[in-house]
């Protein structure tokens, strides 16, 4: 599996995002004709004629897709829609959690993803149909945007590890942007800087309010970068990679921070998953822990950090680790705080791998409530279970952060 910035996506990573019960990780049975979960919008889908053809139209939200297969030769391209309105939401997950599931599919499945196999490093001198899939990418507001396959789309295999799940696809013959692209002053200032270095554009488009979604669709298309550094990067491991240099970043401020001085705890739950957060009132740790298949009593997965951070990547939890790790961090410097942090992310029968967004934007939801307060990490234990499916035995038999926290003591212990 090739590395691209230490975050490919793991073969197993894969399975365990796509074992729904139904395909049980062979995405290769996840097709429009024998996928339940996708049957809802079958008969629509069907009925989209503009779906049957070489030659499409409409208004790209805007959205763009880079494969990881073949690597460092890769398939790149704009994924557009047949329909010219009401298409800014399809590429947005900040906006996703309050949409049914079927809805979310209905829009996603009728995103045309065009492809064009390219070197990564063609990001620096692209050709006419990248570069107009990069212009596309750098848009704030839908584009609209004219496409000719060789052949008509194709559904294969619509759910991958961590982005958001793509419609049918074809390779692309021709591509046209039929209007200017609304692109931000600030996107374009960045994208033009040829001397900025990739992490400091991440940066720099965040701290001036730039969607995460935005920022991750630059990054990939290879817009972000030194002139000679520019490459092509998997969507996939674009996601992953802009967490990671962001929550970085932020774990550099909230280590300034005092410590908070008591146990807080978060939870949120969407699209059959649920995300609880425990801030403990230490110095800046993290904590991971995932669980499937909670009727078969699992012992979850886990990734730690401690305050100096991780030298490796954290294998178990992969994308879900890094998509956790920063709502926890815009938090504590909302607060101008510092915390140790345990956040418990549990998926249920019924959901569906629409990527590791949603474990982002639910972890975001619960940070932005009033949490629940509490003196000692065993007062919080009552709450959890509240909160969680899967018994707490379970999460502490997995849990690093909790056995470290039972072995600790604060001056105020002394004092009681």
């Amino acid at each position: 599996m090739p590395v691209e910035d230490g975050v490919p996506a793991r073969t197993f990573e894969v399975e365990r995002q796509l074992a729904c019960g139904v395909c049980n990780g062979d995405w290769k049975r996840c097709r429009l004709s024998t996928c339940p979960y996708l049957g809802h919008v079958r008969k629509w889908f069907t009925e989209q004629s503009s779906l049957a053809s070489t030659n499409l139209f409409g208004a790209s939200p805007p959205s763009a897709f880079v494969g990881s297969w073949g690597y460092p030769r890769v398939l790149a391209g704009p994924l557009v829609p047949p329909v010219r309105e009401g298409t800014a939401i399809m590429d947005a997950p900040e906006t996703w959690l309050d949409l049914d599931i079927t809805e979310i599919l209905r829009f996603r499945l009728s995103l045309v993803r065009g492809k064009a196999r390219r070197p990564v490093e063609a990001a620096r001198k692209p050709d006419k149909i990248l570069e107009a899939t990069q212009l596309e990418a750098m848009a704030v507001r839908p584009v609209d945007t004219e496409m000719w396959l060789e052949k008509k789309p194709v559904l294969l295999g619509p759910f991958s590890a961590r982005a958001s799940p793509t419609g049918p696809s074809g390779v692309i013959r021709k591509l046209d942007l039929t209007e200017n692209p609304s692109v931000p002053p600030r996107v374009d200032y960045v994208t033009s800087d040829t001397d900025l270095r990739a992490m400091e554009g991440v940066l720099d488009l965040y701290g001036h309010g730039i969607a995460q979604s935005h920022i991750t669709r630059i990054f990939s298309v290879g817009l972000l970068g030194t002139e000679t550094r520019r490459k092509l990067v998997p969507t996939e491991w674009s996601i992953t990679a802009v967490d990671d240099i962001l929550g970085k970043r932020l774990t550099e401020r909230v280590k300034e921070f005092p410590p908070i001085g008591e146990f807080r705890a978060f939870s949120a739950n969407a699209h059959h998953n649920t995300v609880a957060v425990i801030l403990t009132p230490t110095s800046w740790m993290f904590e991971g822990l995932e669980a499937f298949n909670i009727e078969r009593s699992p012992t979850p997965l886990q990734d730690h950090e401690m305050y100096r951070g991780r030298k490796t990547y954290p294998d178990q939890l992969a994308g879900a680790y890094h998509a956790t790790r920063l709502p926890v961090l815009e938090y504590l410097e909302r607060e101008r705080r510092q915390a140790g942090a345990i956040v418990f992310m549990e998926v249920h029968r019924g959901w569906i791998p629409l990527g590791v967004w949603r474990y982002r934007e639910i972890a975001r939801t619960a940070l932005a409530q009033r949490p629940a307060r509490f003196d000692r990490f065993e007062d919080a234990e009552p709450w959890l279970r509240t909160r969680l499916e899967l018994p707490l035995e379970n999460w502490w038999r997995a849990s690093v952060l909790r056995r470290y926290l039972r072995r600790q003591r604060r001056i105020t212990d002394f004092a009681r």
